[in-house]
């Protein structure tokens, strides 16, 4: 039941009722006599303006760009062999599905 509760609070009309949610997750939480949802109560209370920064951003997030990071790290380790970095750098936007504009050119 705690479970559905924290999903629900990303899954509000607004972002501002997603807020109300999780206010009241945090609220209650850890005062819970489940050891397990107490102690979820109080991570996300350590957390607590991360937790609420989702919902006061409009749900902004870094994961797109932890995502590309991961690729870029792992052809990274992958392609030890490059030697020119231009035939590196286009490998990279390879990966990421990203193209050169005709002008960019370094």
């Amino acid at each position: 039941m705690c479970a559905q509760q924290v999903r629900s609070a990303y899954h509000q009309d607004t972002h501002a009722a997603g807020r109300a949610v999780a206010q009241k997750i945090l609220d209650t939480f850890t005062s819970c006599p489940i050891p397990e949802v107490a102690r979820l109560g109080k991570t996300l209370t350590t957390w607590r303006s991360e937790f609420l920064g989702y919902f006061d951003t409009d749900g902004a997030s870094n994961g797109g760009t932890e995502a590309m990071n991961g690729l870029i790290e792992l052809h990274r380790r992958i392609a030890r062999g490059f030697r020119n970095r231009d035939n590196y750098r286009l490998r990279m936007l390879l990966i990421g599905g990203l193209t050169l504009s005709p002008h960019t050119h370094r």
